[in-house]
């Protein structure tokens, strides 16, 4: 028999549910409703971050459109805390909540492909290794990221960058509409035509202002094999390596694209086992047009220092898409911290080096990416992802698996992060942010805050979806209206 529940209100107060009420929202659901005593829960609320250990009130699995509107109506009636979960891959943990409402949209995962149009049509619960599977079937794909387990939506919603960014763009400028479902549980379109205040937000502004409910994608031509692989160099060899790899990437054409690991080397295969365990630099690269071009485009990077291994090649893209899967795998502890900055400095350089030299565990590592091309000729306008110019990502990478080692883990990334401010340029990619920096959010849209303020305002005045890097509604608009 089904009990009352208490649950969390937008307001941290509580509310009782009535059995009747609880017997009511499944009937009229494709998909499922969990509360704690079911067996289903503990495995619906695992995400992959293993710091986040929340338990909603109550989840909603959803199977289509129709459940989500359903599930934001019922929490809407009942004035809900609502988490919002797709992939469930976002640093932050956001997807869960503690005592209120999640809506878990991973069992809505369909991809559809239409070759005429090269479009895809995408479920917000699909992961990038989906999305590959589907498109690179015709030999087409979305600009998406680097890890196969990321979820489509949040990597969307966030700007989303990856190894064909300065080819084709962000992940969000592939982005032709959405259908959403707003606060008040009604379904609309967003395109540049249709409600494009909407669309102009969800290109970049994260999940504040709907839920999504279908993805409509650009799809461009890649693969199936690119040029694709690692170069790994000693650590000493470190500051000669990141000089020239900024100097061989400024001559770099779109197609070709170039990210720096650095951290303590796995059990690779291809490795000597002697460097097992000791810090490396890696350049990972791919080149997205045709095989003999990439190699002439990867030439120079390749002819940097005296590497310990190469193993660049073609390469199936979805297999490519893969390769760091091993190493970001769920079930272990994250805290990341991130900065833009405008060029690789030797200062930045001498910084990133001496912050590896004091890795507090084997799974830590740095990450630099560069952002650039086909991405920074849009104006910083154009969408709510803010930052149009080239620039380098700095994700500092902390991941460990014993809880005691929080503290100096968390430390260390914040160390970091503090030693990289003075050369950064104050955005930040809001997919790299953990939960810890709520304070950041407006520095991080820059000029267009106030614009998604004023949008935030008119689909979301109390705001609903506050589980996110929240975007506050525009106070000052809802007095005068």
């Amino acid at each position: 028999m089904t009990t009352s529940l208490n649950l969390i209100t937008l307001g941290s107060g509580r509310i009782a549910i009535d059995a009747a009420v609880l017997e009511a929202l499944p009937a009229g659901l494709r998909g499922s409703v969990l509360r704690e005593e079911d067996d289903a829960y503990d495995g619906a609320r695992v995400i992959w971050n293993a710091m986040i250990d929340r338990k909603p009130g109550l989840i909603v699995r959803c199977a289509g459109a129709a459940d989500v509107m359903q599930a934001i109506r019922f929490a809407r009636d009942n004035q809900l805390l609502v988490a919002v979960r797709g992939g469930g891959h976002n640093i932050a943990g956001s997807a869960l909540c503690d005592g209120g409402l999640m809506i878990d949209l991973s069992p809505m995962r369909s991809v559809r492909v239409d070759v005429a149009t090269d479009r895809a049509w995408v479920e917000p619960g699909a992961t990038l290794a989906d999305v590959d599977k589907e498109t690179q079937a015709f030999g087409l794909a979305v600009p998406t990221g680097i890890n196969s387990t990321t979820g489509i939506a949040g990597l969307t919603l966030g700007g989303g960058f990856g190894w064909l960014t300065r080819k084709y763009g962000l992940t969000c400028d592939s982005l032709l509409s959405a259908d959403v479902v707003t606060a008040d549980g009604e379904l609309v379109r967003a395109s540049a035509t249709e409600n494009p205040d909407l669309f102009w937000a969800l290109r970049g502004g994260g999940g504040n202002f709907g839920i999504v409910t279908a993805f409509e994608f650009k799809l461009h031509k890649v693969g199936p094999e690119v040029l694709s692989g690692l170069v790994v160099h000693p650590f000493a060899d470190a500051q000669t390596v990141l000089r020239e790899y900024r100097e061989a990437l400024a001559a770099a054409p779109d197609e070709f694209t170039t990210w720096v690991v650095m951290r303590k080397a796995p059990p690779l295969p291809f490795l000597p086992a002697e460097w097992h365990g000791k810090e490396v630099l890696v350049l990972a690269m791919c080149d997205c047009g045709p095989i003999e071009k990439g190699e002439e485009a990867a030439a120079r990077m390749r002819a940097i220092g005296n590497p310990i291994a190469d193993v660049v090649g073609p390469h199936p893209f979805t297999g490519w898409q893969q390769a760091f899967d091993p190493l970001l795998a769920p079930g272990a502890r994250n805290y990341w911290k991130s900065h833009d900055f405008a060029e690789l400095s030797d200062e930045a350089i001498d910084l990133l080096i001496e912050a590896v030299r004091e890795l507090p565990g084997p799974e830590c590592e740095i990450f630099i990416g560069y952002v650039g091309g086909a991405a920074s000729r849009i104006p910083a306008d154009a969408t709510a992802f803010p930052q149009r110019l080239p620039h380098f990502v700095m994700n500092v990478h902390a991941r460990w698996r014993d809880p005691a080692m929080d503290k100096e883990c968390i430390d260390w990334a914040r160390r970091v992060y503090e030693g990289g401010k003075p050369f950064a340029i104050g955005t930040a990619y809001i997919n790299f942010m953990p939960g810890d920096e709520v304070d950041r959010v407006e520095a991080a849209y820059g000029a267009n805050y106030r614009h998604l303020t004023e949008i935030k305002q008119h689909y979301d005045p109390q705001n609903m979806f506050r589980m996110n890097q929240n975007v506050r509604p525009d106070v000052g608009l809802q007095a005068a209206e």
